[in-house]
């Protein structure tokens, strides 16, 4: 049995076109099937408040314009990261802590490059992202991860004749970094436990203290440093050959005006006590010599009578002779 050929317009027939249309459809399928999801397989690493791209692409490229594209974080309360549906972003499923914070590179999907960018990068941000293309029945996933780094400060918190203890602190790192000293020529210098804090943003504070001794050039780097996400922080300090001189702590500087303060009392003490025993010497002699001087006029008196009597009594025989 025949069927009737049915011309169309444009020249060609029904079943033609139906042909024309499945083997598009078909080819479309077969090229959707072999192409492939990647995203990057190494961590993506950024810094709090960065902007960063978590690339993801098909592989041979195909338009994904008229796909809908999911970016998914599992584990949060609302998974939904970025969801792009019909050329928009669909708020009402997206996780309130990335509202305005997300976007697709719209005029890249025909080229098949879905990639995720995230303004403002959080330390919250970091973790496992998935994207998912639920009509062509791909996904991949990228690992995130957040740091935070910032340059430490160097003081000199005491010193002696001989050395000189510094002291480095830096503040907000994430994750936990190490400290190291170095001197001069790069060699790396013996110091005292790294003290870490963590603070309630999660974010660590590291101190760490080095003695060190008067040196050729006297110059010191304390290097703050953080492999995971390859950050790297230094500050170097020059300390003067004048440093290395004794200067007396507040406790010391208290306990020698205190034993100041004792021997000026007792100097006040010992010359009051000298000028009493003078004064009372003064008295004592000043009263002997009193009785010593009435004594003699005693004397002198009694002499000078005696010697009247003697006269008178010898006048008075001579004239009764």
């Amino acid at each position: 049995m025949m069927c009737p050929k049915t011309e169309l317009h444009n020249g060609l027939s029904f079943g033609t076109r139906s042909v024309l249309l499945c083997l598009i459809l078909t080819f479309t399928v077969c090229v959707a099937g072999q192409s492939e999801l990647i995203c990057s397989h190494q961590p993506i690493v950024a810094l709090a408040g960065d902007d960063v791209i978590l690339p993801c692409y098909l592989d041979p490229p195909i338009s994904a314009s008229s796909e809908t594209v999911e970016w998914t974080r599992p584990g949060l309360d609302r998974k939904y990261i970025h969801v792009h549906h019909n050329g928009r972003l669909i708020y009402l499923h997206q996780n309130p802590s990335y509202f305005l914070r997300t976007r697709l590179f719209v005029d890249k999907l025909q080229n098949g490059n879905v990639s995720m960018k995230i303004f403002k990068v959080k330390i919250s941000d970091a973790g496992n992202y998935f994207c998912i293309l639920e009509s062509m029945l791909k996904e991949a996933s990228i690992q995130l991860t957040v740091g935070a780094a910032s340059t430490p400060i160097i003081e000199v918190v005491s010193n002696n004749s001989r050395s000189v203890v510094l002291q480095c602190e830096s503040k907000g790192w994430y994750p936990e970094p190490e400290v190291v000293w170095l001197d001069g020529e790069g060699n790396l210098l013996s110091a005292g436990p790294t003290e870490t804090v963590r603070g309630p943003d999660d974010l660590y504070t590291v101190s760490s203290r080095v003695t060190v001794e008067k040196r050729h050039s006297n110059n010191f780097t304390c290097r703050v440093q953080q492999k995971d996400i390859n950050q790297t922080r230094e500050t170097h300090i020059y300390v003067p050959d004048d440093s290395f001189t004794v200067q007396l702590s507040p406790d010391w500087i208290q306990i020698i005006i205190i034993i100041i303060l004792i021997i000026i009392i007792i100097i006040i003490i010992t010359i009051i006590r000298l000028i009493y025993i003078y004064v009372l010497l003064i008295i004592t002699l000043t009263t002997r010599s009193k009785r010593i001087r009435d004594r003699v006029i005693s004397q002198w008196e009694r002499w000078i009578n005696n010697w009247m009597k003697k006269r008178q009594r010898l006048s008075f025989q001579r004239s009764q002779q």
